[in-house]
């Protein structure tokens, strides 16, 4: 229903909303559309679970709205008329699926298995030592007579 509102926004205007060209929307969207028919192949279910309230165009528009104006996730459900557990759910698929297909690289997401983590060690030595202080003795202190005091 989103889908179907925006997709006749000129080419600029359309980058100019969702950061990305119609075309590479269009790419995205296949890209998304297949992996999702292949994870539902996987299942071995047939009608299994409830049907999805969104196509695959607009959980995808909706992934894009989420990067490009750092909305919250209750807005989107709020918009889209679907729960916000729903709509989290709905981005780490459409994320997971895009960071897996290699054909387009996204800025911020991090990458799979091919990365080398380093990790640096720092140690500090926090043991406690003694502090020599002064002894406390009486001689020091010159106490008057209790018979000189009038």
């Amino acid at each position: 229903m989103h889908y179907e509102k925006v997709k006749s926004l000129k080419p600029s205007n359309f980058k100019r909303r969702f950061g990305v060209q119609p075309t590479t929307f269009d790419l995205m969207a296949k890209e998304v559309k297949k992996q999702s028919a292949q994870r539902k192949k996987k299942k071995n279910k047939k009608n299994a679970g409830r049907k999805p309230t969104l196509s695959c165009e607009d959980e995808f528009l909706m992934t894009l709205t989420y990067w490009r104006e750092y909305r919250t996730q209750f807005h989107l459900g709020v918009d889209y008329g679907i729960s916000e557990t729903v709509v989290c759910r709905t981005i780490k698929k459409v994320e997971n699926i895009l960071s897996k297909c290699k054909q387009f690289e996204l800025p911020g997401i991090k990458k799979g298995k091919g990365t080398k983590i380093t990790y640096e060690v720092i140690l500090v030595d926090a043991t406690e030592s003694p502090i020599e202080r002064p002894k406390k003795n009486k001689r020091p202190i010159i106490q008057a007579k209790k018979e000189d005091i009038r």
